[in-house]
């Protein structure tokens, strides 16, 4: 079933697109830093619609991801999963390894471990402030298996239909109860299923994968 009984859309603004969240490599689209809020709240069945923040220049109001959650486990669960291996960031790998999101782990005491990442420090130290961010409120990572990643080329969605206005934080739209929020999503598939669980095109900012992000103050280095 395309659009599940008693599903949500969350909307949210993609303010940098390195590919790292959200991260659509290896088959699967994860969610697994940043956007606390949605990772806490998204249930499996719901949906994720991405929009390109205005830092993205030409693609700004655009689509960049739209993923239904088909699965949603804790960092420790992702960490020791072995289907997501590849998730696993290696710092001195391609692009793609360079930007994996499976980053965060418990030891025995359950003291969190930031592995050298994308949200590390630019020595590739932990960053306290990214940590504590991405794991403060939500311990989840939401994952899809049925995802549409536009990227660079993103496309034109109505917004106005589901009323959503670009700022922090996201809307959720009750899917049971809004219809133009099924038939946004329903073009979609109907327009881009041969692309299913496919990188249509690279991220926008694909070429700086070898940076790295603070999030609260958004400085690259």
């Amino acid at each position: 079933m395309l659009i599940e009984t008693n599903s949500r859309l969350f909307t949210y603004v993609i303010a940098r697109d390195f590919g790292f969240a959200p991260n659509p490599f290896h088959g699967t689209c994860t969610l697994a830093t940043c956007k606390p809020g949605i990772r806490k709240s998204a249930r499996v069945g719901d949906w994720i619609l991405g929009v390109a923040g205005k830092r993205l220049g030409p693609v700004h109001k655009k689509c960049i991801l739209l993923m239904k959650v088909t699965e949603k486990i804790s960092f420790q669960e992702y960490w020791e999963d072995e289907r997501y291996l590849l998730k696993k960031p290696c710092r001195n790998g391609s692009n793609v390894m360079m930007l994996g999101d499976n980053i965060y782990h418990q030891d025995t005491k359950g003291n969190w471990i930031q592995e050298d990442s994308h949200h590390s420090n630019a020595d590739g130290s932990q960053s306290i402030e990214n940590l504590e961010r991405d794991t403060g409120t939500s311990n989840h990572v939401l994952i899809s298996d049925f995802f549409f990643y536009f990227g660079s080329q993103a496309i034109p969605v109505d917004l106005n239909s589901i009323n959503y206005r670009s700022g922090l934080g996201f809307k959720k739209t009750d899917l049971s109860s809004s219809n133009e929020g099924r038939k946004l999503i329903e073009k979609v598939y109907k327009i881009y299923c041969n692309d299913l669980n496919r990188v249509i095109s690279d991220p926008c900012q694909f070429i700086d994968s070898q940076k790295r992000v603070n999030q609260k103050s958004g400085k690259l280095y």
